[in-house]
């Protein structure tokens, strides 16, 4: 009488199956702030490891102002795609600046959206982001007053920071900034007049979706 026979188990080896690396290419203007922020957040585990997300900064030094920014993204995108190159998404970290605004804010975005740039404003500038890290903040700033606001939290100077202060508090600013995104959004203010408004949020939720 025949047996009835199981399929003969396979002896491969199995391939292990990864998600692929999701390349982000961060274009920022600061001098040592911004490029220090990110930084930091390139080498966090999560960040690192569960989201396989490579993070390449490009700090553009020499105060580059939004449009220059905007313009170097756009060109490198053009030549990542024409190379066939790696890099899946294209981002520019830039300020609004109070109270005289940078040049040019409205080419900018436009320029970016018309070229698939992502962008995270910081307005009026990046120390407000950083300031969210710690509480909420809804009132107008200037320049000086988010810098002397993010340094009452954080004690540090204007330039530079500790990431080890900041990264465990990042899903809280992300919450924060979305909560400041939404009700200038329901009150119709657009750049420049977002103020106060971080973009910031959003870098973090790409390079990270469970931040968002």
């Amino acid at each position: 009488m025949a047996r009835n026979r199981q399929p003969p188990t396979s002896l491969r080896r199995k391939v292990a199956t990864r998600r692929p690396r999701k390349t982000v290419a961060i274009f920022c203007e600061g001098q040592r702030t911004e490029p220090e922020y990110l930084d930091a957040l390139r080498r966090e585990p999560d960040v690192r490891d569960a989201a396989a997300v490579d993070i390449r900064i490009e700090h553009i030094g020499g105060g580059a102002v939004p449009l220059t920014l905007v313009r170097m993204a756009v060109e490198a995108r053009k030549r990542s795609i024409a190379e066939e190159g790696e890099i899946d998404e294209f981002w520019c970290v830039y300020d609004v600046e109070w109270p005289t605004h940078h040049p040019g804010l409205a080419q900018a975005a436009d320029l970016a959206a018309r070229n698939g740039i992502n962008l995270a404003v910081s307005n009026p500038c990046f120390e407000l982001w950083l300031a969210l890290h710690f509480r909420d903040h809804g009132g107008f700033l200037d320049n000086a007053e988010a810098r002397r606001l993010r340094r009452a939290h954080d004690g540090q100077a204007d330039k530079g920071l500790d990431g080890a202060v900041y990264m465990p508090r990042r899903h809280d600013a992300a919450r924060r900034a979305g909560a400041l995104e939404r009700f200038h959004e329901q009150n119709g203010s657009r750049c420049p007049d977002d103020n106060p408004s971080s973009g910031m949020h959003r870098l973090i939720a790409a390079v990270l979706p469970s931040a968002s």
